[in-house]
């Protein structure tokens, strides 16, 4: 067999590298761009935990409540647990740094998360691009969002999923910064990973009991009830859920809310059919589309963990799938009207409703392979 000359295994290289490394030059050129853009919103929601975490260093209280719901906006409020705060503390020693360091730090976040994904290298490489051109990732980014930390906690879930300790550590951190990552504590127990669970519980316990010596008793309850005002509240800005864009199209207040429950109720249907009949990697996708979908508020930049599934769908050929988080741009461009607004829901459904199409086609693969082992009849 004739082996390639010098200067063609050269070119060969050199075009093997070019995808990985333009890929990730786009991304970090058009990150830069945004956030040498970003003015005084760089960090934007960095200060609402910056402040709480300053709080807790000074003794103050780290909620207002009223204010929270009524408003939810930032700098001003804080709507994530006590742990969460605590663990915040040691950051404040950045000073005036901290919130570009915050920034870059979940820049690289997301690119850690894209480096576990246990798929194929040129998939990984397109998810890089895709986010490129992402906007919820881009404006999760700017803000200094945790979102680029929750993708990375899940891509080591998805990368991990048969070590307990790694799902079980990934949900307790998750869980603390932010509630929804909880669900994989559920996803683990529905899947048979019950040591997994268990370690997510005593992780979180353990941590919430340690940072409680600094957050206090009070601030739990406080988060408590926070979180109940939050759920029921469909006229905060920036708020992208079912209830919260019939809202915004005219619906009453009883109609909203009427809608916001048909949506949780949905998405915990799309749970509870994945956690039954689909293979755990499947039905763990759908528990992270499904969890950003069984609360309010669903805030645009939550889009940025469709690129999981995204990734997943990808993998199987499924490569239309980089519309879901390329539909991000479509609210962006919708000011205040409510048609644009419910594209964030809609994309989410969208790809919920393309997940469980996968659950159908998994069981009938699995049906076609019993039926074609069972030994012919005499």
């Amino acid at each position: 067999m004739t082996s390639l000359p010098a200067s063609a295994k050269r070119r060969s290289r050199l075009a093997e590298a070019f995808v990985p490394v333009g890929s990730v030059v786009l991304l970090v050129g058009m990150l830069g761009l945004v956030l040498a853009s970003a003015g005084n919103t760089l960090g934007y929601d960095f200060h609402c935990y910056e402040g709480a975490a300053q709080a807790l260093r000074d003794g103050r209280p780290i909620y207002d409540v009223a204010f929270s719901v009524n408003v939810g906006t930032c700098p001003g409020t804080y709507t994530y647990p006590p742990a969460f705060a605590a663990f915040l503390i040691p950051w404040l020693s950045l000073g005036g740094a901290a919130a570009g360091l915050w920034c870059l730090a979940m820049a690289a976040c997301f690119l850690g998360g894209v480096a576990l994904l246990p798929v194929r290298r040129d998939v990984r490489w397109l998810i890089v691009i895709v986010a490129a051109l992402d906007w919820p990732l881009l404006y999760a980014v700017k803000l200094g969002q945790v979102e680029p930390l929750l993708f990375l906690g899940f891509a080591a879930a998805w990368r991990w999923m048969d070590r307990a300790t790694v799902v079980g550590a990934v949900t307790a951190i998750g869980a603390l910064v932010k509630v929804q990552p909880a669900l994989l504590g559920v996803w683990a127990i529905a899947t048979g990973r019950f040591r997994a669970a268990a370690v997510a519980v005593v992780a979180a316990v353990g941590l919430a009991a340690a940072t409680t010596l600094v957050t206090g008793v009070g601030a739990w309850t406080t988060y408590v009830e926070l979180l109940r005002d939050l759920g029921g509240q469909l006229t905060t800005p920036h708020n992208f859920a079912p209830g919260a864009v019939a809202h915004m199209a005219g619906a009453s207040d009883a109609v909203a809310t009427a809608i916001q429950l048909v949506s949780a109720a949905l998405a915990v249907a799309a749970l509870l059919v994945a956690w039954r009949y689909a293979s755990p990697e499947l039905s763990l996708q759908v528990t992270i589309v499904a969890s950003q979908l069984v609360s309010s508020p669903l805030r645009d930049h939550y889009a940025v963990l469709l690129l999981l599934p995204t990734a997943w769908l990808v993998g199987r050929g499924r490569t239309w799938a980089v519309v879901f988080p390329l539909a991000g741009w479509i609210s962006l461009f919708g000011g205040d009207a409510w048609l644009p607004a419910a594209s964030v829901p809609i994309t989410f459904f969208a790809c919920l409703a393309v997940l469980l199409w996968e659950v159908s086609l998994e069981r009938r693969g699995h049906a076609r392979a019993a039926a074609a082992s069972e030994p012919l009849s005499a």
